[in-house]
Order: C-alpha cells, then structure tokens, then sequence
C-alpha cells in the first residue's frame, strides 16, 4: 500500500509499478469513440509518452496504445495509485503549507470510490467529470503541491500542471482552467478528439475545482427545488402524500433519493446501472430497490395513500416508467405522479450519459462501443418517447420541469415535442427549474455555499453547524424581508436535519443555501471559532458552481435572462477574475457542466480559512464580490428581486456603486420606432 508521502515524491518510475489494468468490480467509464486517424493516434501516444524520460517510454507505449484502442483514452491504469483514496486529516499530508495540503485534501476526496462515480477514470460525476485526464498528472499535482510555498502558484491547464510559478502571498495558490478551447471549434466532436489527444479536459463543474462533497452538494438544492415547487404547483407547504417522478442514482443524480424522503413526499428514481442503485441503497440514501414496475405502482399507490415519505429506485430505464403512469391514467382515470423531472447525464447522451430503452444496460454499452451511430439514433428515439410519455401526464395536471442537464434541449434537437409557440431559443414547452423557481432565489443573493471540515473530525462539523444555524437565526431576529426570511428557515430545517439524515459521504462537508449577508457571516464566526480552538484545524469554504454569480449557462443558470444576455459570458469569467485577487485559495473556469460542453463557461473557488485575520479580511471581501456580481448582473437584466437586493446592499455598503436599469414604461415608443 502507498503512503502520502510516496504519492508525494512524484511519478514512480523506478520501478515501475505493476500494471493491473482496469479494476474488477469497480465501476467504469463508457468506452469513448473519438475516431483517430493514425496520424491522431500517434499524436495522442506521443503527448502521454511526454510525461515520462525516454527509458521508460519504450516500456509504456504498447500499453498506452492498447488502452487507446480498447477505451478511447489514455488513462494509464498503471499509475492509478495503491493507496486508500479518500480524504485524509490535514495534518497527515506532508506539505509546507496549509493552503497545499487542504488542497490535496480536496483532490483526494473528489477520487474517493465512496464519492466518485468512476473512480479509476478519474471521473468524479456527471458521466465525464475529470479531475485529470491520467493519472501521471495527480502524481505530479500532488509532488508540486507538497513542495509548493506561499511564495509560488501552481497553474493547471485542463488537468495538466504546467508548473509552479513565482507569485506572492496574497495570489491564489493553485490556478485551474479547463476546457478553455476557441470557440469555433468547442463541439462535442471536437472535444472527444482533444480529450483522447490529451490537450483538453471535461471538469464539468466542481469535478475539475476539486469542490465536490459528494451528492449532498445537490440533496440541499434538490430539497430546495421540490418544495418551492410545491408551493409554486401544488399550492402545498406540506408534501406528504405528493409523488415526484426522476431519473439518474449514479453522481449529483443520486442526491433526488434523500431529498424526496427530507422533503416528505414520495420519490420513484429510474436508474438503468444496478452498481448505482446498490451503492445508493448501502450509503442509506435509498429506501427501497424494485425492478419490477407492478411491485413499483403498488407501492407508489401505498405510499401516496398513506402519506409516507419513500424512496423507491426503480432498476430499469425510465421511458418504461413514465409509459406505465400513461398507461395507469389511461386504464384508471388517476394521475398517480403530482411533480417530475430528469437527471439522466443528457449533457453527455451519445457517450452513456442516457440509455435508450429499447436495449437494456449491458446492450447499450456494447452498441455505443461498437457502433455509436446506431446508439445515437436510438438515444434519439428513446428521447422522443420519453417526452411523448411526460407530455400526456402534465396535459392531465402533472408539473414538469428541466433539472438542467440539457434534457430538453436534447429533446428538442431529437426531434420530441417540447416547443414553446412565440418563445425564444432559451424557452420550451416546460421551464428549467431556474426559470420557475430557483431564479428568483437566486435574484435574492441564494446559492450553494458549502464548506469541509479539514481535520477530518464530525464534532468539528457540529460545531459548524451550530454557528451556520446561530448565524442565519440572528439574522432573522436583526430583520430582513419576508422572502429572505422563508429561505432562511428553509437552511435553518435543513441543517438540524442534516445529521440524521446521514448526509456526509467523504470530506466531513456541509452545504446550505445562503446570501451575502449570511455567507460572510457564517465564514467569519467559523474562521473566528478556528482562532479560538473550537474548531481543530482549517476549514475550506467553497461554492457549486452553479450559483448566483458562477455561471453563464442559457438553458439553465441564466435561463431567466430575458435582455438578450443569456448567451454572454461576462459574468462567470470576471467572477473567476474578481475571486482570484479578493484572496481566493485557488480559482477554476471552466467550459462546461451541467448542460454540456460548449453549452456553458462556469467558475469556482476555494478558499482556506485558518483562524487568522487574514483569512477573516479575504474572506469578507471575497464572498462580497463572489454573491453581488451576479445579483447586479440579475439587476441590469431587469429583475425585480435583484434590484431590491443590490439597492439594499449599497446602502449597507458605501463603496458599492452599481449602474441601475431605468424601466421603459411606455411600449408604445418601442412600437413606434420600430414602425419608423
């Protein structure tokens, strides 16, 4: 077994660890289809041959061409580590710095087995979030960062370290782009050619940030998103009894299984890989496993009568699921489904990301490996029965929403019925869950703001926790306005839930929604609780990307940007910008996540909080930007929650000026001009 400081010395070369190839009884990436020329593929051994002096290269280069051929990718298997991969205490990593060491931390947790979906790929969710391309390039991390000092700054090129570089103590320590190709030439084909030649890399989001704390990242927003939804559809505060319909158990997917139960409604999850299903039920985060569709309706039917909150996976592919509740409505008359969505990996649906349902699992696997053509014309087939299902339960009442992962957008390409009459390009037949209700949260400074507990110990959480609650509660006592105070109570439930719900899985990490106000303070009184022992070593602040300010994403984060502006990126990047020199630890800009490649550019950060006043003034001056730049860019599109929020927020503020939109009352001038 590997130690942390032989991960530390660098690549092993001499000797050359065993090469044992790709893991039995682990779950694996999708064999990719890049289609290489020879010349292509020369290029592709060349560029992994690099990494190594040219001694060892004549060992390696028939391996490397072999995994190229069987898996579309080089990911040097050889050099996947002997170590238990999770995340270990700060203390224990052999580093000159805090800042390096809660790092690898990070890195470390997001390849956790327990947390990633493809651990040996380096994949950490979504299908195809690297946090490297190979695993040559996490040695070298992991050696750079243990030599690195407050002095130096490792920059990262798409999963490559290009190298430690001069910088000071107040410059982020680690700087990450991903994905970063001109923009004629990011498409999906094109992206699978450089992933396979090795010069550019899928972070989706927190994947390639090294921010991910396992599905919990999203049960919290998943919770979030179906009771808003109740209270906006169903008119209900109270869920029992109501049914929400989903897919996906695999990454961020496998967090709608315990939000449905937190949320106290009844949540029937398809998910086609049985490994999914298996690993959600044995982290207690799914209740009930069935893959018969009768043993599923009857429980759904118990459930709903009874008023029990359920999780029920169903093992199977979810065009059968949602066909059977037509076929319940057509033979009974009852809708037995109130909410749906989708989190099928529909960002990625040609390369697994989504299996048709006329193969099964296995079948599909095989087809997508042997001839992807066919494989996408059914994935396209799938999709249209799919929407054809979902679109006669919502003509009969049920509500359904896109889950922001391209669902409909692939739909629609597919040809399905999800048109909106008189919309533009960024509206279908059914809203994001941005548009109808997470926007407005967002218009309000909200978003997933999260932190992990480096010493690896959960009182050091509960003592988290007790602040983050003390801090929200206060805030309600000062005053603040009616819907701030409901999502103030919405986190305030969430976290004295949050221990008996069993909810960590890796890192001891805690995610809540928060605005400014509330994520300053909370950051404060933690690094305050640090200073005076209460908390035993660091704690790393962090975000989802998909946030108030992260993302420039038109079919979801932006999606309720009606100026025009949806497709315009100016905000993740000068927040990527803004966060590196207000005293983030590290900052990532991705192209990328949630929707796809080419579809998105999104941005993150990190930022170690150690108990010292600097680390108090960063953190203050960082959370500020990291919230009101995207709240003022809300304001100037029009929205009325942003406006009250970023006026409030200069007069608490005096050395915040931000440009207002003056309202065009009269339409009239704009029809006349346009006459004219």
């Amino acid at each position: 077994m590997t130690s942390l400081k032989e991960i530390c010395r660098g690549l092993p070369l001499h000797p050359l660890p065993e090469n044992k190839g790709r893991r039995k009884g682990i779950p694996h990436a999708p064999v990719r289809t890049p289609n290489l020329t020879a010349r292509e593929k020369k290029l592709a051994l060349r560029n992994a041959l690099r990494y190594f002096p040219p001694e060892i290269q004549k060992k390696l280069v028939l391996e490397f061409a072999e995994e190229l051929r069987l898996y579309g990718h080089i990911y040097m298997y050889r050099f996947c580590p002997d170590i238990e991969m999770r995340a270990y205490p700060i203390g224990q990593y052999p580093c000159k710095t805090k800042s390096a060491a809660a790092i690898m931390l990070m890195i470390m947790n997001n390849l956790d087995p327990s947390v990633a979906q493809f651990p040996q790929e380096l994949v950490t969710y979504g299908g195809n979030g690297q946090v490297f391309s190979n695993w040559a390039q996490f040695w070298l991390v992991m050696h750079y960062l243990s030599e690195m000092t407050e002095e130096q700054t490792l920059v990262m090129y798409s999963g490559h370290p290009l190298g430690l570089f001069p910088s000071h103590q107040r410059a982020p320590r680690l700087i990450i782009t991903n994905g970063m190709v001109i923009p004629n030439y990011s498409s999906r084909d094109e992206y699978e050619k450089m992933f396979a030649l090795g010069v550019t890399m899928y972070g989706q989001m927190t994947a390639g940030s090294y921010c991910y704390i396992g599905p919990q990242g999203i049960v919290h927003g998943t919770v979030l998103t179906v009771l808003n939804a109740g209270r906006r559809y169903l008119k209900a505060e109270d869920l029992s009894g109501k049914v929400f319909v989903t897919s996906g158990l695999g990454g961020m997917s496998g967090a709608q299984a315990k939000a449905a139960v937190i949320a106290g409604c009844v949540g029937i999850i398809a998910e086609v890989d049985e490994a999914a299903l298996l690993k959600r039920h044995k982290q207690g985060w799914l209740m009930e496993i069935s893959n018969n569709l009768d043993h599923c309706i009857a429980r759904l039917r118990e459930a709903r009568k009874n008023k029990i909150a359920l999780s029920l996976g169903y093992h199977g592919n979810v065009v059968d699921l949602w066909e059977r509740l037509v076929h319940e409505l057509d033979t009974t008359g009852e809708l037995l489904v109130d909410l749906g969505s989708d989190q099928t990996s529909c960002h990625n649906p040609f390369n697994g990301g989504y299996y048709p349902v006329q193969l099964g699992f296995e079948e599909g696997k095989q087809l997508l490996s042997s001839n992807p053509g066919k494989f996408r014309t059914l994935v396209q087939e799938s999709l249209k029965r799919h929407v054809a299902a979902i679109n006669k339960l919502a003509d009969k009442g049920m509500f359904f929403w896109d889950y922001g992962n391209a669902f409909l957008l692939e739909a629609q390409r597919a040809g399905a019925d999800v048109a909106k009459k008189g919309a533009d390009k960024t509206e279908f037949r059914y809203p994001s869950y941005v548009q109808h209700i997470m926007g407005d949260i967002f218009s309000l400074g909200f978003g997933p703001f999260r932190w992990v507990c480096t010493s690896g110990d959960p009182q050091d959480l509960a003592t988290t926790d007790s602040i983050a609650m003390a801090v929200l509660e206060d805030s309600i006592r000062q005053g603040v306005s009616t819907s701030v105070k409901q999502q103030y109570h919405d986190n305030i439930r969430w976290i004295r839930e949050a221990g008996r719900h069993s909810l960590v899985v890796g890192s001891q990490a805690r995610i809540l929604y928060s605005d400014q106000k509330g994520r300053v303070s909370i950051a404060v009184a933690i690094n305050r609780a640090i200073s005076e022992g209460k908390i035993k070593a660091p704690v790393v602040l962090s975000r989802d990307h998909h946030d108030v300010s992260g993302t420039d994403s038109p079919f979801r984060e932006t999606s309720n940007i009606y100026d025009g502006s949806a497709f315009c990126a100016d905000m993740a990047v000068q927040n990527f910008v803004g966060d590196s020199f207000r005293g983030a630890t590290w900052v990532a800009l991705h192209n990328g996540g949630g929707v796809g490649w080419g579809e998105v550019i999104n941005g993150g950060f990190g930022l170690v909080l150690d108990g010292s006043k600097d680390a108090e003034e960063r953190a203050k001056m960082m959370l500020s930007w990291d919230v009101s730049n995207g709240v003022a860019r809300r304001c100037w599109s029009g929205n009325a929650f942003a406006y009250e929020t970023i006026c409030q927020a200069m007069k608490e503020n005096g050395t915040l000026r931000v440009t207002l939109p003056h309202k065009v009352v009269d339409e009239n001038i704009l029809e006349q001009a346009v006459k004219h």
